[in-house]
């Protein structure tokens, strides 16, 4: 749906439409099915559930009536009782006016108390009308009620260590500012815009976390605003922006309440950002880096509580951990972790050299930490800190080795507390021996806060914004139908006075002219 589009177009029978159209109003997609594979990707990948965030969907009003209109009352969702349509909260906001030939219908869904242990599928639709002026000749406006079949397979709720929250609140891309690529290997694509979403650029990572069991939801709203009972592993991956300090408080009692955390970090050096700045022919301006591949200072501060800090040199290099090959693209190095943690290193090289031109010492091997594991002591129920220096291994963009293997034995870790053992026998066990960086800066007069969520600029320097309330849903009041749904209702719906079977003829012209 999102890749296709309407497909490819048909000019008979688009002709065939037009000849024998009736201006109506209609909606695209026409149909809501989130079981629908592979047309309703990506929300066919994974059911709902009680307590999981609301998904939601957006469709298209097309208005064929006029260029102007309105929507008429309020949407109105009716469940179907046979089809436990009852089990779907739904949630609809819209554009009130539609100009021009179109608006936008946002569906929000979620399940009810009473789906908590269901398992089936839940059906219903929407109706909404639109009116539009009176064409020329006619006096009253003109109308059109348009219908939008819904379902939705619904399964109990996942166990909480089977459930995975990925940040992408902190996540920010291109445009529209520079935030620079995670590899700095990759000269031909600079900047950073894929948006780092479970469905863009980590969609491969996405689909291996599925495969193997896992429930994921997408966070779009700072740490204040979800249950972390609910969650085993909150995920952060390449972020980018900052946090705000009442994230960095709550995150630290969701850790000592059993919430575990895995951090993959990425580079961020203040002399490698400025050399990455470049001239824009369109903007005429020079670009600079508004934040490293990651925002590691922010990071940092994040993890603060725990005593982990990530270090401020690029290390680049090829390394096995067991029988796996790994790639380390362009990676920060963890320069402190807690004496009780297990911390693993590889020996790699410092890719400032190469970035800044430099040939004398670019082929020096340094013993990197890499890799960290934490079990907090907080209390008996503390949760477990996994951080990791470089994300690329789970990015599709130009990706050399996957280490989705990885990721799948650090859950193993997080979710059970049992820690495999190919991360026992790679431990470091003299830290007198890594590599010694200092912390990260932020870069003096970086303007990250014109691109933030967080940061606003202030006299004497960047602060954090007011943190924003969390959003709050208002369910529609179901009007309940003792109706089973149609087999062919969950499909491309036809217009009106269309028919496949006339096919119209065509008065063309065949004739050379002079």
């Amino acid at each position: 749906m999102f890749e296709q589009g309407h497909g490819k177009l048909n000019l008979i029978k688009a002709y065939q439409i037009l000849s024998s159209y009736k201006p109506q109003a209609s909606l695209s997609p026409s149909y809501i099915d989130l079981s629908e594979c592979p047309y309703m990707w990506p929300y066919c990948t994974q059911p709902l559930y009680y307590g999981g965030l609301p998904v939601i969907v957006n469709v298209t009003i097309l208005n064929g009536l006029d260029v102007s209109g309105h929507v008429v009352g309020k949407p109105q969702w009716h469940p179907y009782s046979p089809q436990q349509g009852q089990l779907l909260d739904v949630a609809i906001s819209y554009s009130e006016f539609l100009w021009p030939w179109s608006g936008w219908l946002a569906v929000s869904f979620s399940v009810s108390t009473e789906g908590a242990t269901y398992d089936g599928f839940a059906q219903g639709h929407i109706t909404l009308t639109i009116e539009s002026p009176p064409a020329s000749g006619e006096e009253e406006p003109r109308q059109s009620t348009v219908s939008l079949p819904i379902r939705a397979k619904i399964i109990p709720t996942p166990p909480r260590h089977k459930r995975i929250l990925w940040d992408q609140y902190h996540n920010l891309r291109y445009p529209p500012g520079y935030f620079p690529r995670d590899n700095l290997k990759i000269k031909t694509n600079p900047l950073d815009w894929n948006g780092d979403h479970i469905h863009t650029n980590f969609k491969d990572m996405y689909q291996n976390l599925r495969n193997a069991g896992y429930y994921i939801e997408v966070l779009g709203t700072p740490f204040t605003c979800f249950d972390a009972s609910h969650y085993g592993t909150l995920l952060i991956v390449d972020s980018e922006e900052e946090f705000f300090p009442e994230e960095v408080a709550k995150l630290k009692r969701d850790v000592d309440a059993g919430l575990s955390v895995i951090i993959f970090a990425d580079w961020f050096n203040v002399t490698v950002m400025k050399k990455a700045k470049f001239y824009d022919e369109n903007t005429r301006q020079w670009w600079m880096p508004d934040t490293g591949g990651a925002n590691v200072p922010a990071l940092n501060d994040l993890l603060a509580s725990w005593g982990i800090e990530f270090g401020d040199r690029v290390f680049e290099g090829e390394f096995k951990l067991g029988d796996h090959e790994m790639y380390y693209a362009s990676g920060t190095n963890i320069a402190k972790f807690p004496e009780n943690g297990l911390l693993i290193g590889r020996d790699l090289r410092d890719q400032a050299y190469q970035v800044m031109g430099i040939t004398s010492g670019a082929n020096e091997k340094f013993l990197v930490p890499i890799l960290g594991f934490l079990q907090t002591k907080s209390n008996d129920k503390g949760g477990r800190i996994v951080v990791y220096g470089d994300s690329n291994c789970l990015d599709m963009n130009h990706l050399e080795k996957a280490c989705y293997w990885m990721l799948d034995a650090i859950l193993e870790y997080t979710s059970t507390s049992h820690l495999p053992s190919i991360f026992k026998q790679n431990e470091i066990l003299d830290r007198s021996m890594q590599v010694r960086t200092e912390v990260p800066q932020r870069m003096e007069g970086n303007r990250l806060y014109r691109y933030s969520k967080v940061l606003e600029k202030h006299f004497g320097g960047d602060q954090a914004r007011e943190l924003p309330q969390c959003p709050h849903l208002i369910w529609s009041q179901p009007v309940p139908l003792n109706v089973s749904a149609t087999t062919n209702l969950y499909q491309p719906q036809k217009l009106l006075a269309i028919s496949d079977e006339i096919v119209p003829i065509l008065h063309i012209e065949n004739e050379l002219k002079d």
